[in-house]
């Protein structure tokens, strides 16, 4: 086997160890090919994983087989990992360039989209993905969060509105069997919260969660889902859906059957949960209000549709007393240095996976994959597709690809040690893997209000705590 430069392996850089960077470097290692190929996986953060470790609920029930799925990649030992390296700042894209023949950016959206209504930038307002930074024990935001309000809106009508939601609403309790961060289980502990209101623009038929997720909602130990008859609209486009598609008619049984069973409650005189999560219907955002600079309320505009499954104000105005609102409108790619970005779309200009210049035209050996590819849009599974759109691109465009000037393996780890740069690896991951899951273990089993609960793990959050421990447990292991 032989590649086309010089009979040496193919040098693939992938910057982001999230989940589209691991699928296509799985794609890359398992595809069809004539010759070998060598690939090292960057990430800024410590620890691999991306999205799953730091931007999915802790209590999420799907993390663990997709992590399950990653790790058995990873672990293959046919992917070397280097965590802790910032691509911008510790590698530049003509470091790449030198030591790679081709570079896959994986780097997905980490940011909010903006939301561009009056208030938006009075103290109580926030972006969803700063929250579940701060819950999924982020490296580098802060360790406390203003959890003082006892009614929160929550705006957005996705997966992630849930998740912010049902965070927000829980007991904090009820999180410890997680991998919760000891930060964060006391801050969620001491909060007041007795309502959070999830709003969504659009009637039941058109939200974009998935069946598990809104199904998971009534799992929550003492609350109450709160609904409201005067939301539940459905045009001719509705019904079409129900009729034609099974995860939105699953979706429609469940928010229905929930409002029978609310009117159920109230009709046989049941004591209410302490907290009640509403989920509100045909709701556009107007106006986030405020006193003293301070959030205090929001005014929406009631909405109706339209026939064809869209929305249109029909000028009356609500308004609900709150003292926080979180914006869960979607997430929004990052520019990266050296690189073309719409600002519009948030996304690398590609075609295909292949990045493209100002120009619109190709730029050799440069590709990439994932939501800084396609946008924040789909399931964390629809990253297979587009690795593979990419991977087959990168394939195709091998005999043209820039040749490496410093192909051998040793050079980068020789280019970070003169940069000081103390990156970490996948034996380093294990060892922090099994420290977490050991504080966990040594937290012994806690008598809660829901019962005996043991944690699996306790998420190590400092940056360098998490490098300390994975070098150290690196050279243990060695």
């Amino acid at each position: 086997m032989s590649h086309s430069v010089d009979g040496r392996p193919l040098r693939v850089a992938i910057i982001g160890a999230g989940p589209a960077g691991v699928y296509a470097a799985d794609i890359l290692t398992k595809a069809e090919r004539d010759f070998e190929v060598s690939i090292d996986l960057f990430d800024a953060y410590p620890a691999p994983y991306g999205l799953i470790r730091y931007g999915v609920a802790p209590d999420h029930p799907r993390i663990k087989g997709i992590v399950t799925a990653l790790h058995r990649v990873l672990d293959r030992g046919d992917i070397r990992f280097l965590g802790n390296v910032t691509y911008g700042r510790d590698l530049l894209l003509s470091d790449i360039r030198d030591m790679y023949d081709a570079v896959i950016f994986a780097t997905g959206a980490i940011k909010d989209a903006p939301m561009d209504v009056p208030g938006v930038e009075l103290e109580g307002s926030f972006g969803a993905a700063d929250f579940v930074s701060w819950y999924d024990g982020h490296p580098d935001v802060p360790r406390e969060w203003p959890l003082d309000a006892k009614e929160v809106a929550v705006i957005g009508n996705g997966n992630v509105a849930l998740d912010v939601a049902r965070v927000l609403s829980k007991h904090a309790d009820d999180l410890l069997s997680t991998e919760i961060p000891d930060n964060v289980y006391r801050g969620l502990k001491a909060s007041p919260v007795t309502d959070v209101h999830v709003f969504g623009r659009r009637g039941p038929a058109q939200v974009k969660f998935t069946p598990l997720e809104l199904r998971e909602l009534s799992h929550s130990r003492d609350v109450d889902i709160v609904l409201y008859p005067e939301d539940f609209e459905f045009d001719a486009a509705s019904d079409e859906a129900i009729k034609t598609n099974n995860q939105v008619k699953t979706m429609v049984n469940t928010l229905t059957n929930w409002l029978v069973e609310q009117e159920e409650r109230e009709e046989a005189g049941r004591a209410p949960a302490s907290r009640r999560l509403h989920l509100h219907f045909l709701h556009s955002p107007v106006e986030i209000v405020g006193e003293d600079g301070r959030v205090t309320g929001m005014r929406f505009e009631r909405q109706e549709l339209d026939g064809t499954a869209n929305v249109r104000g029909t000028g009356e105005i609500v308004e609900y007393p709150l003292q926080a609102v979180y914006r869960a409108i979607g997430y929004f790619g990052s520019e990266l240095p050296e690189l073309g970005f719409d600002a519009r779309r948030g996304v690398v200009p590609n075609d295909g996976g292949r990045v493209l210049d100002a120009d619109g035209a190709p730029v050799p050996g440069v590709y990439t994959t994932g939501w800084i590819k396609r946008g924040p849009v789909g399931l964390i599974g629809h990253t297979k597709g587009d690795a593979l759109e990419t991977i087959g691109n990168l394939l195709e465009d091998r005999h043209d690809l820039p040749a490496a000037s410093r192909p051998d393996e040793e050079a980068i780890l020789e280019l970070l040690r003169e940069r000081g740069v103390e990156h970490t690896t996948w034996e380093g991951w294990l060892a922090l893997d099994e420290h977490e899951r050991a504080l966990g273990a040594a937290a012994g089993a806690v008598v809660t209000e829901a019962g005996e609960i043991t944690r699996e793990r306790i998420k190590v959050v400092p940056r360098a705590d998490m490098v300390r421990i994975s070098t150290d447990g690196a050279v243990q292991r060695a």
